[in-house]
């Protein structure tokens, strides 16, 4: 018997869920005939290639004002990125009422809070580690293994000024948010969380594929 899949399509990478397995591929060569046979396909695409889903059986999600009790913070609702939406959607599944701050790493790190009451509070959005280092291409990089000294090369001196830019805005605005909640439980999930895992100064549980499991809990509430 044929199952969903799951498909976040993403500005990196496209994954997709399929009989509880996950996959990857690099967004810029995948098409929907790499996906196997099945019976419907679930899709967030946050960007901005357009596919032509009637052929396939799919369901574009777009972000609602509403989930259960998890209500958006967001005036327009549908402006609020589909993978932020349904990364939230799984954590309000795995926290079952409780506060929660949730953290991705990826292109753009994205940080979003929701309260006891399951309100989403709003968001920031900010460059990832990438990004930041796009700024200045021109400048070498090097393997970071301590952020605490300073570097003495232009290579040692740019690679552990970006990440500690990341890590302590991070940090600060974490830790911020746990003075206003300190019993809101932390998510983190995206494909930058390696780079960025060995200085983080609060505890959290890493989840990585989110939005894949927000779509499955999504399809089955529908």
């Amino acid at each position: 018997m044929q199952k969903p899949i799951f498909l976040d399509i993403g500005n990196t990478n496209t994954k997709w869920k399929y009989r509880g397995k996950y996959f990857i591929f690099p967004t810029k060569d995948f098409e929907l005939v790499n996906l196997p046979q099945c019976s419907k396909i679930w899709v967030s695409n946050v960007t901005q290639r357009i596919f032509d889903y009637r052929k396939s059986n799919a369901t574009l999600v777009e972000s609602k004002d509403q989930y259960k009790s998890l209500s958006s913070a967001y005036c327009d609702k549908k402006s609020l990125g589909s993978d932020r939406w349904l990364a939230m959607i799984a954590c309000y599944e795995i926290c079952k009422n409780n506060s929660f701050i949730l953290i991705d790493i990826g292109s753009a790190v994205t940080i979003d809070f929701v309260d006891s009451l399951s309100k989403h509070q709003g968001g920031l959005i900010f460059p990832g580690l990438g990004k930041i280092r796009q700024t200045f291409d021109s400048f070498p990089l090097c393997q970071v293994e301590n952020i605490k000294t300073l570097g003495n090369s232009t290579q040692q001196c740019w690679s552990k000024g970006t990440l500690i830019l990341l890590v302590n805005l991070i940090n600060h605005k974490i830790n911020e948010l746990k003075i206003e909640s300190p019993d809101a439980h932390i998510f983190i999930s995206g494909g930058g969380f390696e780079d960025i895992r060995n200085y983080l100064d609060f505890d959290y549980e890493y989840h990585k594929n989110l939005v894949l499991d927000g779509l499955e809990f999504f399809s089955n509430n529908m």
